[in-house]
């Protein structure tokens, strides 16, 4: 053989070579890759092969699948009440990736979780029967907070203080997730929802933090309380009325300007919502304290999941003074979502102690056997002492019975709660936020439940937006609805 032969010889088996290690490389290493791709047309086909498993409320399932024509995909998902649901399921789409419930438990839905498999189905690589997913939404509030929000722009959540149990996830302007489903009409309804000014699409309940106004004032009295700065609710507060925050000539004013909020009690500062009050006890504390408060409660955490994960709510660091004072009355750059301010009612109706929100109970299989079961796993922290929260929860039930909150009373339950209208805009140039969060206790039947209301936009003429005027009646119909 002579050279130029066999020159070419080895340079056709390296050719030969790199081809069968590129094979190798492909077939075990990017072959998982290549096969969860979103844009591989076989995982969509595959997942819509055959009905999907449903998404329960109360027993009954709020999803189904529904055979399809001139496709080469067979189902897909419909939804009951579509509207309603639509800040709990998320959509299944053939066009888009899942969200929310849909997404989180896709894997238990098309019948791909390993937890479902039989001994056969693993040995022969069958697809599984899809489970179930069991929420712990109660129909009754869910619908009752949804009406009550109506068409105006805002959020709600209800949560059973004793089991961390969420009742209610509502977001207005809500859409219909049916609408996105199918792949040939699915592109339209998306270009509509994503050009819609009011962004329906946006979970308000839990992804879209905005200040919370003077709901945040529970957090500084319970950071005042457990530091023993005052030592119960009804002592006289160091609060000078007109109250110039520090470094500046700018007062601090209270929207009542005829509210007995010079040296308040925190009873009496939290009845008439008084800001000279809540901004001098923080800076008082200092925002050091006021945070670490606010962490407890839930505030700073990214990885809040429900299982839904919920933006972070916001307690900010490195304020001067002025901006300290201004947190303390749920402004600067202060933020909650309804998730979390229903989170600190809650904590406070359950005696400080805060147990995990969760809006699925469990995961099941085709025969309804228990896969995983939320509410065994849902843990409970002290966030306040019991000495704390039965002061906090006797004076919230002031702010109903005599104060800012009156539109939550309820008939044969014992309700407390706060008022927040947080200021949107520069100078407060645009609409404020209005907000509520509560507690209702049933006097008779032992029921609980703590509910948060934003209300971002509504109709109502500016100087008639309040948390009384336009999320308190909110909260009453939801926690009606959970007390029954």
């Amino acid at each position: 053989m002579n050279k130029t032969i066999r020159r070419a010889s080895v340079f056709a088996l390296l050719l030969v070579l790199a081809l069968l290690v590129r094979a190798t490389w492909v077939q075990f290493y990017d072959g998982k890759a290549l096969a969860d791709d979103n844009d591989n047309r076989r995982n969509a086909i595959q997942t819509y092969s055959q009905p999907l498993g449903n998404i329960i409320v109360a027993g009954s399932a709020i999803t189904g699948s529904a055979r399809t024509k001139g496709s080469d995909l067979a189902y897909k998902r419909t939804y009951t009440d579509g509207k309603l649901y639509a800040a709990v399921t998320g959509y299944a789409s053939q066009a888009y990736a899942p969200t929310q419930l849909e997404g989180i438990y896709q894997n238990v839905l098309n019948g791909t979780d390993n937890r479902l498999k039989a001994v056969m189905d693993t040995l022969t690589g069958k697809r599984a029967a899809p489970g179930n997913v069991l929420t712990t939404i109660d129909p009754d509030v869910q619908k009752a907070g949804y009406r009550a929000l109506g068409d105006k722009k805002g959020a709600a959540v209800a949560i059973d203080p004793k089991t961390g149990r969420i009742l209610a996830v509502v977001s207005t302007p809500s859409f219909d997730p049916g609408t996105l489903t199918a792949a040939n009409t699915a592109g339209i309804a998306w270009k509509q929802l994503t050009a819609d000014k009011d962004k329906p699409l946006t979970n308000r309940a839990l992804r879209q933090p905005l200040p919370p106004g003077s709901t945040f004032k529970l957090v500084v009295a319970a950071a005042a309380l457990e530091d023993g700065l005052y030592k119960n609710v009804d002592v006289r507060t160091d609060s000078p009325d007109p109250y110039i925050m520090p470094g500046t000539t700018r007062p601090l004013a209270n929207e009542n300007k005829s509210a007995p909020c010079k040296d308040a009690s925190i009873r009496t500062a939290l009845r008439y919502s008084c800001n000279n009050v809540f901004g001098h006890m923080a800076v008082q504390l200092g925002q050091d304290k006021v945070k670490a408060m606010a962490e407890k409660f839930g505030f700073n955490d990214d990885k809040q999941d429900v299982p839904v994960r919920a933006y972070a709510s916001v307690y900010p660091s490195g304020m001067d003074k002025a901006q300290t004072a201004l947190s303390g009355i749920g402004q600067f750059d202060v933020t909650a979502t309804p998730l979390q301010m229903a989170m600190v009612s809650a904590a406070i109706a359950n005696g400080g102690k805060l147990v995990s929100p969760h809006m699925v109970s469990q995961i099941t299989d085709s025969d309804g056997d228990v896969l995983q079961n939320d509410d065994d796993s849902a843990d409970s922290t002290e966030i306040v002492s019991s000495s704390t929260a039965e002061q906090l929860q006797s004076a919230m039930e002031t702010v109903v019975k005599d104060g800012t909150g009156t539109n939550a009373l309820i008939d044969g339950a014992t309700v407390g709660g706060k008022t927040g209208t947080a200021q949107h805009g520069e100078n407060n140039s645009k609409t404020p936020y209005a907000w509520f969060t509560s507690f209702a206790k049933s006097d008779s039947g032992g029921k609980e439940v703590a509910v948060a209301v934003m209300v971002e936009q509504s109709d109502a003429a500016r100087s008639e937006v309040s948390g009384n005027g336009l999320a308190a009646p909110v909260a009453k119909a939801m926690m009606q609805a959970a007390l029954k």
